[in-house]
């Protein structure tokens, strides 16, 4: 006949480490339904509507979403869009807008090698400085 081991006689930590760090109850975020109000999904009324309760996470610093292009990645494909007509040619200077391949605002890593004239919504100081010693021009939406 085999013989039971109590709970008592097995490995004291039950995946927990030091039996000192799973002690009290806090460790379970409370003894029966506490902690069900700050972090449970609910929804509270107010003037502007329903205000919803509860950990929405958080965002990483520098997180935000922002659509750029260097100036580096224009200067190398400046030939291709120009074969694919996203690039206009008015008296041998080129014309970029960047709403026609999908961009938002230049950043200035790398530089141009060519005039061109590049239109979008926002430029970084680095960039529209970069662009005018190139003797091209950026012109803000």
């Amino acid at each position: 006949m085999t013989k039971r081991r109590s709970k008592k006689n097995k490995s004291g930590s039950n995946g927990y480490g030091s039996s000192k760090k799973n002690r009290g109850a806090g460790s379970r975020g409370g003894r029966g339904k506490a902690g069900t109000g700050k972090k449970a999904n609910h929804e509270k009324m107010t003037e502007d509507g329903v205000h919803k309760l509860g950990e929405e996470g958080f965002t990483p610093h520098g997180s935000t979403e922002q659509n750029g292009i260097n100036l580096k990645d224009i200067d190398q494909r400046i030939d291709d869009m120009v074969e694919e007509g996203l690039v206009d040619e008015d008296g041998g200077k080129l014309v970029l807008d960047l709403d026609d391949i999908g961009y938002e605002k230049v950043l200035g890593k790398g530089h141009l090698n060519r005039e061109v004239e590049i239109h979008a919504e926002s430029f970084s100081s680095s960039a529209e400085r970069k662009i005018e010693e190139a003797d091209g021009e950026a012109v803000q939406k």
